[in-house]
C-alpha cells in the first residue's frame, strides 16, 4: 500500500510540475503579447527553415499583421532577405538588452540606414538658437518616486509622423502641448505640419543646417521657430499629412499655444526629474539604434551609442521596471514616441535612468507657454 501511494504521489508531482511549467510557459508568451514572431526571436530557436518557426512562416504573419505588399517578387525577395537578417539582429539586441523585450516590429523589412532615414529625422548639431536659456537648478530632496504626466492630462493621444523624419516637431509639439495644459488647463493637439511647412529656422553660425520638414530639425530650432512666429494652431485646422510638399498655411489668427520662453535642462538626471515634475513633458533626444526592434519592457542595453539621432517626448518616470533575476529592478524614463500606437508599449519606449543610455539626458529642453485668447 505504501509503495503504490508513493508511486501515486510521484505521478501526481509530475503533472502538476507539468501543468505549472505549461502555465509558466504560456504566461510568458502571454507577457509577450501572444505575439510568435516575438517568442521566435527572444526564445533562442537557431533553425530559421523550420516551416513552424523559420523566417518564412513570420515573414507571412509580418506581412498580414502590417499591411505589408510589394510592387515586385524582386522587391519582395528583398525584403525577405532584410527580414532575415532583422531576426538575426532582433537577437543580438536581446543579448545586449536583456531587460526588455525584442522582436519583430513593423520596420522589419527597413535596413537600418532605410530605417533612420525614413522614421528618424533629428538634426544632431548641439548648438543652441539665441533665444535659449539654461534652465534654472532646482530642488530634487522631495521628488516623488513615481511620476507620469499622463496620468494628470497633459500628454495628447500617440500620433504617427509616418514615412516622414518629422520626429523633432512631434517632441515639440509634445512638450507645448503639455506646457499649454499647465498655463491654460486645457489639452489641445498642436500641429506638426505647421512646423513642417512653415519652420525653417536656421543656425546662423551653421549656413544650410536649418529645420527642413521630412529631412529632419530640431526641437530647440522648432521653439525659436514658434516664438517667432507667435504661436502653434490647432492640430486639426491644420491636420498632419506625412509629406513637406505642401506650401505653408499658417493663420496666425487660430494660434492656440504660445511660448512664452524655452531652457535646456542640465546633463544631471534628478535636475531632469524635477523639470518634469514642475515644467511638463520635456523634449528629449536619443538614439534609436534599439527602437527598431523594441517591444517593451525597460530598454538597458550593456552597450549604446549616443549619437543622437531621433526627437521624443519625455512624460515621466518609474522606480521599478521588470529586469531579468540576476539584475536589480530598474528605474526608467517613460519616453513617448510618434511611430503609432502599435510600436512598443501603446506608442511608449521605457529607457533605464542612471547611466545617459544611448544619450537620452544629452539634449533636454523645457518650454514655457502662456495664454492665448484665440480660440
Amino acid at each position: 500500500m505504501d509503495c503504490h501511494f508513493s508511486l501515486f504521489s510521484v505521478l501526481f508531482l509530475f503533472v502538476v510540475v507539468a501543468a505549472a511549467a505549461t502555465s509558466l510557459e504560456e504566461n510568458s508568451v502571454l507577457s509577450a503579447k501572444s505575439e510568435p514572431l516575438i517568442r521566435q526571436v527572444v526564445g533562442g530557436a537557431d533553425n530559421l527553415n523550420d516551416p513552424r518557426l523559420g523566417a518564412e512562416h513570420h515573414f507571412e504573419l509580418f506581412k498580414r499583421r502590417f499591411g505589408k505588399s510589394y510592387k515586385s517578387q524582386e522587391e519582395h525577395d528583398h525584403r525577405f532577405k532584410v527580414f532575415r537578417a532583422n531576426l538575426r539582429r532582433a537577437r543580438r539586441h536581446q543579448s545586449l538588452d536583456p531587460s526588455a523585450t525584442h522582436g519583430v516590429t513593423q520596420f522589419s523589412d527597413l535596413t537600418p540606414a532605410e530605417f533612420r532615414r525614413t522614421f528618424l529625422g533629428l538634426r544632431s548639431r548641439l548648438r543652441l538658437p539665441s533665444d535659449a536659456n539654461k534652465a534654472p537648478i532646482l530642488p530634487t530632496d522631495s521628488l516623488p518616486t513615481d511620476f507620469d504626466w499622463r496620468d494628470r492630462g497633459a500628454v495628447a493621444a500617440v500620433k504617427n509622423q509616418g514615412a516622414c523624419g518629422s520626429c523633432w516637431s512631434f517632441s515639440t509639439t509634445g512638450a507645448l502641448e503639455g506646457a499649454n495644459f499647465l498655463a491654460t488647463g486645457k489639452l489641445v493637439s498642436l500641429s506638426e505640419q505647421q512646423l513642417v511647412d512653415c519652420d525653417h529656422e536656421c543656425d546662423p553660425e551653421e549656413p544650410g543646417s536649418c529645420d527642413s520638414g521630412c529631412n529632419g530639425g530640431l526641437m530647440n530650432s522648432a521653439f525659436e521657430y514658434t516664438l517667432k512666429a507667435g504661436g502653434l494652431m490647432r492640430e486639426e485646422d491644420y491636420p498632419y499629412t506625412g509629406t513637406d510638399r505642401g506650401t505653408c498655411k499658417f493663420d496666425k489668427s487660430k494660434i492656440v499655444a504660445s511660448v512664452a520662453n524655452f531652457s535646456v535642462v542640465s546633463l544631471d538626471e534628478e535636475q531632469i526629474a524635477a523639470n518634469v515634475v514642475k515644467n511638463g513633458p520635456l523634449a528629449v533626444a536619443i538614439n534609436a539604434v534599439f527602437m527598431q526592434t523594441y517591444v517593451g519592457g525597460v530598454s538597458c542595453p550593456y552597450i549604446c551609442s549616443k549619437r543622437l539621432d531621433h526627437g521624443v517626448l519625455l512624460v515621466g518616470y518609474g522606480s521599478a521596471g521588470y529586469a531579468p533575476i540576476r539584475m536589480k529592478e530598474k528605474s526608467y524614463w517613460i519616453i513617448k514616441n510618434s511611430w503609432g500606437e502599435n510600436w512598443g508599449e501603446n506608442g511608449y519606449y521605457k529607457i533605464c535612468r542612471g547611466r545617459n543610455i544611448c544619450g537620452v539626458d544629452s539634449m533636454v529642453s523645457t518650454v514655457a507657454a502662456v495664454q492665448t485668447t484665440s480660440q
